[in-house]
């Protein structure tokens, strides 16, 4: 362990939750990707595997090499990333590749990948929110947060919400998380909430007027109700959506106490989606209950070990940056377990490195990166002053 040791650095728990819940995500990808190898592949299980196992690679690859790099060009990097970030979302809403009637995805011309606009966005502002937020400890006024620190969030999220509520949500409270952490005053947090939700209810009420045949509107009335069992008339979407939850929810309650252990014993089928927004439900059908909850207590130890490196860091930047990343990730592995277990309305939120790795594993490495350099320098540090005081004693 010395040697494996002597080429990573920081929290070394984190690591270890890291490389558990990639060996997770290994069997589970390779078990729920079945059927659709069946249908996509001419009955290839070794297809979605390979693929997911190079996304998972160059994910860790990318979560070392962010790592060794100092935190604090996260600061300057932020900017530009933000910059960048906004037209993106604009031409993903223009002439993204649709998904479940939204427009989610931007193809990069002449690789032939795809990635959600989103991710990068959310990271984007979660970075710039810290180094914002560390300038202006001091004198903050409504009017002087509002363009350098509340507009970016509207900005950001208003892009974002009418092709993917579920993220624009996330990305919403982990900033109003930020800004609480970051001492604005708590009646001005009230205010963009309040705003927030103003917005939301204008926006609504206008395409409902203007626009009463738009899909995407319809599709959250519908999927709410579908939730609280209000819902009448449901679009073929829709049927698919509770499709889906009803399935997962029969998969959880087939899993029982400790699982099938991937013997193939439960003849439920799973939800099509069982490799990425239902990954929760298939984790508990092959595992059980034992399983399910070892799972929930990884996300909350990397959550615990993140908290713990902000707390010990020196600087306010350092500090928001950890608690932004770790939020991040653990609200949205909070939310795709919701959905499985009927807590939450059908969402498109995949399990952070558990479900089929895409661009987003990449997006999530990069957060765990900027965990585990924060962490660095912080035992870095801890090893400098505990050198100096044996050399003193």
């Amino acid at each position: 362990m010395k040697n494996i040791y002597s080429f990573i650095h920081g929290d070394k728990i984190i690591w270890w939750v890291v490389f558990l819940l990639s060996l997770m995500s290994i069997v589970m990808v390779y078990k729920s990707t079945g059927s659709l190898a069946y249908r996509f592949q001419g009955g290839n299980t070794e297809f979605y595997l390979m693929k997911h196992l190079l996304m998972l690679f160059l994910g860790l690859a990318i979560i070392y090499f962010t790592h060794l790099l100092k935190y604090k060009y996260f600061s300057r990097l932020s900017q530009i990333l933000l910059i960048i970030s906004i037209p993106l979302l604009l031409l993903t809403m223009l002439a993204g590749q649709s998904e479940n009637s939204a427009d989610r995805w931007l193809v990069i011309p002449g690789l032939g990948v795809s990635f959600q606009t989103s991710d990068l966005a959310k990271l984007a502002l979660i970075t710039y929110l810290a180094r914002v937020l560390h300038k202006r400890q001091e004198g903050q006024k409504f009017k002087e947060i509002f363009l350098p620190v509340i507009a970016p969030i509207f900005l950001v999220c208003g892009l974002i919400v009418k092709v993917n509520f579920s993220t624009a949500a996330l990305i919403f409270g982990t900033s109003m998380v930020l800004l609480f952490i970051g001492r604005v005053p708590f009646k001005y947090i009230l205010y963009t909430v309040g705003m927030a939700i103003g917005a939301f209810a204008l926006f609504i009420m206008v395409v409902i007027t203007v626009f009463p045949d738009n899909n995407r509107v319809q599709t959250w009335i519908n999927r709410v109700g579908a939730w609280s069992g209000s819902g009448d008339k449901a679009t073929e979407e829709d049927s698919e959506a509770n499709y889906q939850s009803n399935l997962a929810k029969a998969t959880i309650v087939s899993g029982g106490v400790f699982g099938n252990w991937f013997g193939g014993k439960n003849e439920n089928p799973s939800p099509p989606q069982a490799f990425s927004d239902f990954m929760y439900a298939s984790l508990i059908k092959e595992t059980g209950f034992v399983g399910g909850i070892f799972c929930i207590l990884l996300y909350l130890l990397l959550f615990y070990r993140s908290i713990r490196v902000a707390v010990k860091s020196e600087s306010t930047f350092a500090m928001l940056l950890v608690v932004g990343c770790s939020i991040s990730l653990v609200f949205q592995a909070f939310s795709n377990m919701g959905v499985a277990v009927g807590l939450f309305p059908v969402t498109g939120q995949p399990l952070p490195y558990l479900s089929m790795g895409g661009t987003s594993l990449w997006f999530t490495s990069i957060s765990i990166g900027i965990i585990l350099s924060v962490s660095k320098e912080v035992y870095d540090k801890q090893e400098d002053k505990q050198q100096v005081a044996t050399r003193n004693h």
